[in-house]
């Protein structure tokens, strides 16, 4: 029987570390100038020895270990409340296969059951990353163009200015469309799902409201962007997001524990999401936002051991069609030496994405140049710092492994707020 798709890496020919932001290319040299420079770099280097690379710090060193630990124990503090954050969940990998992978706390503070690897999260905007490769795989088969405007799409919703706004836009956040879940017809529903509800009427309610600026003049994180991305994969295939990214994803790489759910349950085990009160102290808020508010802006479920292989999937262009990934590479900076690109967080050599909602923040980040994988989860959101106590977990220990390249590195320093 004939797949449903092939799977194809989305790599150019020529495979190579990707660049953080590409603003120009370099004009060719004459032929004459590129045999002088040639020989002139062959020459230099023959009188000058390279000194070797400085080898990055082991994961497997005891002494590293405990530096991870101490760092996240001190972020479990330091953003916690009269306690510690509940539960946190870390892993990391390297090149050579090693891994380092620690769970703290407590997946159910009522109940003490401790956290464990295998534990289900929910993942938040990284449901992003997955929307994205079905998108960039549509791509691929022609069957629209990063540069089409909305207009080109029947949505159901009347989009103002339509005619003007990508869909590269829309993953690059940088459409200008007001966030969804911030108008007074969401809020008013407090969290209760109307019975016709369909994830175009939280469009149709942004679309009332005035666009930040015109499309492609700046950058604002706003979850309108995907619901949109979501109608228009319904719109080109005829099918459910969900089953598309089931059909394209998680059967073929084989992602058993990720989930686009129907429905509130979470599978077993899974660690309960938690908010923090005005007195500093934790509250159960688990299955609190319906999922079908979620949707494709951040309604998926996962395990630490799934998202691992699927980061280093999206990182490194095996997720998406065929010659779309330096689409999905270029990187737009928008905050201290991060960068976003279409669904990718980028940030000095490290690409993933960070996801939170109330209850869960969850980190996933890979380096190609090192070969080093990050991931901190954490059953928690908090207000502040603006990258998200995840991200800071995965500064925090690339600060360890990686001195010379330290992500999400902003002026303002990341400090709570008093609860």
């Amino acid at each position: 029987m004939r797949a449903f798709f092939s799977i194809e890496t989305c790599l150019p020919q020529t495979s190579r570390a990707p660049t953080l932001v590409t603003f120009r290319s370099m004009s060719r040299l004459p032929v004459v100038s590129f045999i002088l420079l040639t020989l002139f770099v062959r020459s230099t280097s023959a009188q000058t020895p390279q000194a070797p690379a400085q080898a990055l710090p082991s994961i497997t060193s005891p002494s590293v270990q405990s530096a991870i630990v101490e760092a996240v124990e001190n972020d479990r503090k330091r953003f916690g409340g009269k306690t510690p954050i509940p539960a946190t969940l870390i892993g990391i990998w390297d090149a050579k296969g090693h891994n380092f992978i620690r769970a703290f706390g407590y997946s159910d503070l009522e109940k003490k059951v401790p956290l464990t690897p295998d534990d289900h999260f929910r993942i938040g905007s990284n449901t992003k990353t997955f929307v994205v490769s079905v998108l960039l795989q549509l791509v691929a088969e022609k069957k629209l163009s990063l540069d089409d405007p909305l207009s080109r799409f029947s949505l159901g919703v009347n989009i103002p200015n339509g005619e003007n706004i990508t869909v590269r836009e829309l993953c690059e956040m940088r459409s200008g469309l007001f966030e969804g879940y911030d108008t007074p017809e969401f809020k008013k529903l407090n969290m209760k799902v109307p019975k016709d509800f369909n994830p175009a009427m939280i469009v149709a309610w942004a679309m009332k409201q005035k666009p930040s600026f015109p499309p492609g003049k700046g950058y604002q994180y706003s979850n309108t962007n995907y619901l949109l991305l979501g109608m228009i994969i319904r719109d080109i295939t005829k099918d459910s997001v969900g089953n598309q990214i089931r059909k394209r994803l998680l059967e073929p790489f084989g992602l058993k524990q990720t989930f686009f759910p129907e429905t509130q349950e979470m599978p077993s085990p899974w660690a309960h999401g938690y908010h923090l009160n005005k007195q500093g102290d934790w509250e159960d808020v688990s299955n609190t936002i319906p999922v079908q508010f979620m949707g494709t802006a951040g309604e998926m479920i996962s395990d630490m051991n799934d998202m691992k292989r699927w980061i280093e999937l999206y990182a490194t262009g095996k997720t998406c069609g065929a010659g779309t990934y330096n689409d999905l590479i270029k990187c737009i900076p928008f905050l201290g030496n991060t960068s976003f690109g279409l669904g990718v967080t980028c940030s000095e050599g490290w690409y993933g994405y960070t996801g939170a909602l109330p209850g869960y923040n969850t980190a996933d980040y890979h380096s190609p140049e090192t070969g080093l994988t990050i991931l901190a989860w954490i059953n928690y959101q908090a207000d502040e710092p603006v990258e998200g106590v995840a991200s800071v977990m995965v500064r925090d220990i690339a600060r360890i492994l990686t001195p010379d390249h330290i992500p999400f590195v902003y002026e303002k320093s990341s400090e709570p707020s008093k609860p």
